[in-house]
């Protein structure tokens, strides 16, 4: 729970640079999935909204709650930084929903409150999976679903500190990288393929699917420079994770 307060902070910094730097093409068409904006529509992960009780884990400026609002989808956007609610809600369009000021860690809803819970490297990439799945299980009704999109661990594992960018080569132990400092006490997370399962099972979860995006070769990275289409076309750089609650 310490990371909480250095994250707010984090986000509340940078949330105007990461804006203008990377909103308009996290918003340029409905359901971009990640760093190289996949769309759903190929990928087949998050299913139908209309009508459904949505949450957005950690939603930025809302590009995403945005385009399932627009959809029908009753949707709940939640973020820690009131910097990224602010640009949310300047953003909103003319299908309205709340926006609310919370950490993935303490989900301030009741139990069975929403139908899907879902984020793109969003709260569950800033928050212990260990604490934050549980509390996405808790939220969910019956039948629902959580999906999510975060880093894969091989991205961690190959990733060259000295040369800010991914590698050809094992830089890291794949074990162990659990907690990814990002600076002035903020951290973001990481497990392993099998720690996910562990979790997300240990949750009442029920695994229905684990895509890895795949982007083609050259498709523009529209994040950073750490994570070439080159190398993502070789090996994972994401998982997204589709589950549901039993």
């Amino acid at each position: 729970m310490e990371s909480i307060p250095a994250n707010r902070r984090l986000w509340n910094r940078i949330s105007g640079a990461y804006q203008q730097a990377h909103g308009p093409r996290i918003g340029a068409a409905p359901r971009l999935w990640g760093m190289y904006s996949i769309p759903d529509a190929h990928l087949h992960a998050l299913g139908e909204v209309s009508g459904r009780r949505v949450l957005e884990l950690g939603c930025g400026a809302g590009q995403w709650s945005r385009a399932l609002a627009a959809e029908g989808a009753r949707v709940v956007g939640l973020d820690v930084s009131e910097a990224q609610l602010a640009a949310a809600a300047a953003a909103m369009g003319a299908a309205r929903y709340p926006l609310v000021q919370g950490a993935a860690e303490q989900l301030p809803f009741a139990a069975g409150s929403f139908d899907l819970v879902f984020c793109d490297f969003g709260g569950l990439s800033w928050a212990p999976a260990r604490l934050a799945v549980p509390q996405a299980a808790r939220v969910l009704a019956p039948g629902g679903r959580l999906v999510f999109n975060v880093a894969s661990p091989w991205f961690e594992a190959c990733y060259d500190e000295a040369a800010r960018r991914v590698s050809t080569t094992l830089q890291q132990d794949y074990f162990g990288r659990h907690t990814v400092a990002e600076g002035d006490g903020a951290s973001s997370y990481q497990l392993t393929y099998g720690g996910w399962v562990r979790v997300l099972r240990g949750a009442g979860l029920i695994i229905d699917d684990l895509i890895e995006p795949r982007p083609g070769p050259g498709t523009p990275n529209g994040y950073n420079e750490t994570d070439p289409p080159e190398w993502a076309h070789r090996w994972p750089a994401e998982l997204l994770w589709v589950t549901r609650k039993p």
